[in-house]
């Protein structure tokens, strides 16, 4: 956890670059304490029971992210620790609730004066009214009695106090108190948190506050605390009697017409333009409900509530490059199923379609029972040879594993014409022949179509990937230039290193992938790979990882000496 300051500011103190540090710590000390009453109360969206937990997450990461700023040296300004908070919340962001969360802060840093060391009174509250604004603009079906609504209370209340603190400041030019200003936050938060059950009829059947909105206010009774130096009051929320929690859990997860959607998609997008954002919010709020996009610069953190997990994240696929993707089943996690869904598909012929580079793949993907489309280095299967392949599988369900990030649009293509013929389609978005085999070694047909997508796509999406190649021209690459027989290390997809030697350039990524951890290392050699490679690196795992597990395959001529995949 960040370290708190020892001392805090006065009650005229300023927000600046320090007050930021303590917030985080505080506020993630004030989430510990209050987490297990926040998930107690979480009974919308979905009633799940993880709120608290979610937003602690979240700040954890955004707390996390301002360390990492104060730790370059040099003292960073409020604008920069403020968007370092943004920016670690919108990465590390979980459920609904720490979604939200993450674009209230970088409101709050879009709100605040570029140039300046520190926020006075009125800087603060804009930067709340900001956050606010911003976090309504990010819901795609915003409702009242959430933690929306407690955002635009405390930054209303926040413009009030700024505007009376500026008329009774002294002549010589005070900045106001910025104390006064996150008390008048919190207080017009707690405020708008006592009516929110009389604002959503499924908080009052269940007679509690909006979970989100205890969260929110207890992030800014620590600013609070860090502007003035006093806690505020413990807020008791108001708790559900015995048993009417169970009670609107189920109410909830039926819905009114008895079918909720199943699952909660969360991803991160690398998208340049919001252009494509935009399409892509219009794709999801069509296919499911509690969809919030949040983000700018070039990263967005995508949440949506649907039945379809496969299609909500191929529709990331055409907009952009989803990654981190985290898929949760809400009837595994509450015990609520939906009636008869399971039991339509269980009796369903189920194939997967994998694209391997080479023989050696090819047959090991066979042999885990996949129909395998074999794409040698150099060659790209049409949209015409992949719909092919997938209605030769003979299945009424197929999962599509393209192993490509270049493949992606063109099996994108051939999954929607494949659905037109009636074929239930999920493609998922694997980027390398390793996590296409991390993606087949978790797939159990037996289980529910979506289901196995959404445990498919989580192994995959769990597996880093890397390889070791040889360059075949010259070439601009991240790490230099390149010459025509040079060995490169590629890692996600970038030239991570360039050498002369296989076996050297092939245990420099190794100890590069394993440095951010692993338990399972994968190693797919082709037929040009030196004979003593495969020794070489398994024992150098053995050696400099512990507890670090190795498999080798033999892939053939897939048309680059090793594949790395690391679980």
């Amino acid at each position: 956890m960040p370290k708190v300051r020892e001392t805090f500011f006065d009650a005229s103190a300023v927000f600046d670059a320090s007050a930021v540090r303590a917030w985080c710590a505080l506020a993630l000390d004030a989430l510990g304490r209050a987490r297990e009453e926040i998930d107690a109360i979480n009974v919308y969206p979905v009633p799940d029971g993880d709120t608290g937990t979610n937003l602690y997450l979240t700040l954890e990461a955004a707390a996390a992210g301002v360390e990492d700023v104060f730790a370059g040296g040099a003292a960073p300004r409020l604008p920069e620790v403020m968007r370092a908070m943004a920016h670690g919340a919108l990465v590390g962001a979980r459920g609904n609730s720490g979604t939200i969360c993450a674009q209230l802060l970088r409101g709050m840093a879009e709100g605040l004066d570029e140039k300046a060391p520190h926020a006075d009174a009125a800087g603060l509250s804009a930067a709340l009214r900001r956050a606010a604004d911003s976090a309504w603009e990010a819901v795609a079906r915003p409702v009242e009695g959430t933690v929306l609504t407690v955002a635009s209370a405390a930054a209303a209340a926040a413009t009030a106090a700024s505007a009376a603190s500026a008329a009774s400041a002294a002549p010589a030019g005070g900045n106001g108190d910025c104390g006064a200003v996150a008390r008048a936050a919190y207080d017009g938060a707690c405020e708008a948190l006592a009516r929110t059950p009389g604002q959503l009829e499924t908080l009052g059947r269940a007679g509690v506050v909006d979970a989100g909105g205890r969260g929110l206010v207890a992030v800014l009774g620590a600013l609070v605390e860090v502007l003035t130096g006093e806690r505020p009051a413990a807020l008791t929320a108001a708790l559900p009697a015995e048993g009417v929690v169970a009670g609107a859990a189920e109410t909830c997860a039926a819905g009114p017409d008895g079918g909720g959607p199943a699952y909660e998609v969360i991803y991160l997008l690398d998208r340049t333009d919001d252009a494509g954002v935009d399409r892509l919010r219009a794709r999801l709020d069509a296919l499911g409900d509690s969809l919030v996009i949040v983000g700018g610069d070039g990263l967005w953190n995508v949440h949506v509530h649907v039945d379809d997990a496969g299609a909500a994240v191929e529709a990331g696929i055409e907009e952009g490059r989803p990654h981190r993707i985290r898929i949760t089943h809400f009837a595994a996690d509450q015990g609520v199923g939906r009636p008869g869904a399971e039991d339509s598909l269980q009796d369903a012929r189920r194939a997967v379609v994998a694209v391997l580079p080479g023989e050696g793949l090819a047959a090991l993907c066979a042999e885990a029972g996949a129909s395998t489309l074999l794409a040698p280095p150099g060659s790209t299967p049409t949209a015409e040879e992949l719909l092919k392949a997938v209605r030769a599988a003979g299945a009424r369900e197929v999962v599509l594993l393209p192993n490509d990030d270049e493949l992606r649009p063109v099996a994108s293509a051939a999954a929607e014409r494949a659905r037109a013929e009636g074929i239930r389609v999920a493609l998922i978005p694997t980027r390398a022949a390793v996590q296409g085999i991390a993606a087949l070694a978790v797939h159990q047909p037996e289980r529910s179509f979506d289901e196995d997508v959404v445990s498919m796509t989580s192994a995959a999406g769990a597996t880093r990937f890397a390889e070791v190649t040889v360059a075949d021209r010259q070439a601009w690459t991240m790490a230099g230039i390149c010459q025509p027989g040079d060995v490169l290390g590629m890692v996600e997809g970038d030239v991570a290193l360039i050498g002369s030697d296989v076996t050297a350039v092939a245990l420099d990524v190794l100890d590069r992938m394993l440095s951010a951890g692993g338990e399972l290392v994968t190693l797919v050699l082709d037929d040009t790979a030196p004979e003593d490679l495969a020794t070489a690196l398994e024992s150098h795992v053995h050696d400099h990882h512990l507890a670090v597990d190795t498999i080798i395959h033999r892939g053939g001529a897939q048309g680059a000496p090793l594949l790395v995949g690391v679980e």
